[in-house]
């Protein structure tokens, strides 16, 4: 989508996306190597979520990739300055399917560099129970010039 198909209060929906055991392992061996992310018999032994998780920041690269693959492609986006808040309210699982909702709060112009657009949205992640997973704000920033 370009800069200017986003408007205040508009939803955008994507997914779902279904995650496997094996990528939950393969991700938190490389990244976040903790053992209820990487050791399922252990994890459905003695976590309290009993069983094999996702980590939290998996959980963010799926939402960054459904919302790149149904918003950003092909846009003037090219970075952003970080995220407003991050929660997890709720465990992902192997064999989730999970389908992202991003709602735009706002849409501006900077004031210093009319060339820069500036986009701030709430991205939901929900799992086929529509149970959340994922709630965070983030800011992108499009080259308009």
């Amino acid at each position: 989508m370009r800069f200017a198909e986003f408007q205040l209060g508009q939803v955008i929906h994507a997914g779902p996306y279904e995650v496997s055991e094996e990528e939950i392992v393969r991700f938190a061996t490389a990244y976040d190597p903790q053992w209820f992310h990487t050791d399922a018999q252990a994890a459905s032994a003695k976590s309290r979520f009993g069983g094999l998780i996702a980590s939290g920041w998996h959980t963010c690269g799926i939402a960054m990739r459904l919302v790149a693959d149904k918003a950003l492609a092909g846009s003037e986006s090219f970075a952003s300055p970080g995220l407003a808040y991050v929660k997890w309210p709720h465990p992902v699982r192997p064999g989730d399917a999970l389908r992202v909702r991003a709602t735009v709060i706002e849409t501006r112009r900077s004031k210093g560099n009319r060339a820069l657009g500036i986009l701030r949205w709430r991205w939901q992640l929900f799992n086929q129970h529509d149970t959340e997973v994922l709630d965070l704000e983030a800011t992108s920033l499009f080259d308009l010039g």
